[in-house]
């Protein structure tokens, strides 16, 4: 009898153990999503998490959109927990940095060989894959058709040496400058001189700088070249006080709303080059925490937020670029209709020529700083260009030491 009980016993609690982890396995999985400012698309991305959800009953997404100003401190406090979001949405510069730091999971790259292959090897840390690209952008050149036509200029300069070589003449011709270079903001004089094939040595950086020294000096470029911010030199766009403007898209919009009679003489073409040939461009990308729980499931559902359907209709709705080659190939993307589309489509066919790309290195943020500093050192004759730029050379393998 006592053996009996026993195996009743057991057996119960066999059964017990196996509806708890039936039970168990039934319930949701919980998937924790952030993404950056992106409280404007709330129904774009409902939608596609019950579309998600439908097909994988046993995940519900948690979405969470995160103010652009708070996304790299709350991620960096975020990843150093045992709980962190399963799936965050970063800019490639801070998620080379967590890769750096080793808390970012690696991705399998046969899993993204739906999206642009430049782009996934621009995203690349240490010849691996750490992060997911979500949409892009290529910077094209806005200019005044009254201005240019005024400037009596033949054809529109296609590199830098060019835009150079007329800035006089144009400024005689219009009153205008031909462009104001924001050349100490962010990353822009790295990613020129990247432009001219300058990476690493940038002691050979001299021509460049002596170039814009001249045009600086020359009073071709305005004073404000080595403070403006990309917004500024907008203004001054808008206020027809420059004939050329580098930028997004998105910019076209923003001189539609506040100046509609510049818009009116506004066209678009491709973004100045340098004798490399290759284009600028940035992305948005998502990373999976190594310490997330559902690291699986949140690069599938990754992957269906970035289909080719799903990328398509979110640049329907905006003027970013597509990642996914599919949705690059789109009709979509041929469009000239309309200024808008014309720089939509300009700006998709840039994403083809963007080798040899900016790989970010450690401590980017410091060189770019340093970079900057000595532009403006050039440009203000605070020492030789020889002796500025030896000096930056130095400090950057100080600092990457």
């Amino acid at each position: 009898m006592k053996r009996i009980f026993t195996l009743i016993i057991i057996f119960f609690s066999i059964l017990t153990l196996t509806a708890c982890s039936i039970r168990e396995d039934a319930r949701p999985r919980e998937v924790t999503v952030w993404t950056l400012q992106m409280g404007d698309f709330a129904d774009y991305m409902y939608k596609i998490i019950r579309s998600y959800e439908k097909e994988h009953p046993n995940i519900q997404i948690k979405w969470i959109d995160v103010p652009f100003s708070e996304g790299e401190k709350r991620t960096l406090a975020a990843v150093m927990t045992d709980t962190p979001p399963d799936l965050i949405n970063l800019n490639p510069d801070f998620s080379a940095l967590l890769a750096q730091k080793g808390t970012l999971q690696e991705i399998d790259e046969e899993a993204l060989n739906g999206f642009n292959p430049d782009i996934i090897n621009a995203l690349k840390y240490n010849g691996r894959i750490y992060s997911i690209p979500w949409y892009a952008t290529s910077a094209v050149t806005i200019y005044n058709k009254e201005l240019f036509e005024k400037s009596g200029i033949i054809r529109l300069p296609k590199t830098y040496k060019e835009l150079g070589a007329v800035s006089e003449k144009i400024k005689l011709n219009t009153g205008a400058y031909a462009y104001l270079p924001t050349i100490t903001e962010n990353d822009t004089m790295v990613k020129i001189l990247n432009k001219y094939g300058i990476t690493d040595d940038y002691t050979a950086a001299a021509p460049v700088f002596e170039m814009y020294k001249n045009l600086y000096q020359k009073e071709l470029i305005p004073k404000e070249s080595i403070t403006f911010t990309l917004r500024e030199a907008l203004e001054q766009y808008m206020a027809e006080k420059i004939v050329f403007f580098q930028g997004g898209a998105n910019f076209l919009t923003m001189v539609k709303e506040n100046a509609p009679s510049v818009y009116e003489k506004t066209d678009v073409t491709e973004q100045i080059k340098g004798p490399v040939g290759q284009n600028d461009f940035s992305v948005m990308n998502f990373v999976i925490p190594l310490k997330a729980k559902h690291k699986k499931e949140a690069l599938d559902f990754c992957l269906y937020l970035t289909n080719a359907q799903n990328q398509l209709e979110l640049a329907k709705m905006t003027n970013v670029i597509a990642t996914n080659s599919e949705a690059l190939n789109n009709a979509f993307y041929n469009d000239y209709s309309t200024l808008e589309a014309k720089a939509r489509s300009v700006s998709a066919k840039q994403i083809s020529q963007i080798t040899p790309q900016l790989k970010q290195r450690r401590n980017q943020k410091e060189i770019n700083t340093l970079v900057n500093t000595a532009v403006q050192s050039v440009l203000l004759n605070k020492d030789s260009t020889e002796n500025i730029l030896k000096k930056l050379d130095t400090d950057i393998k100080e600092i990457e030491e």
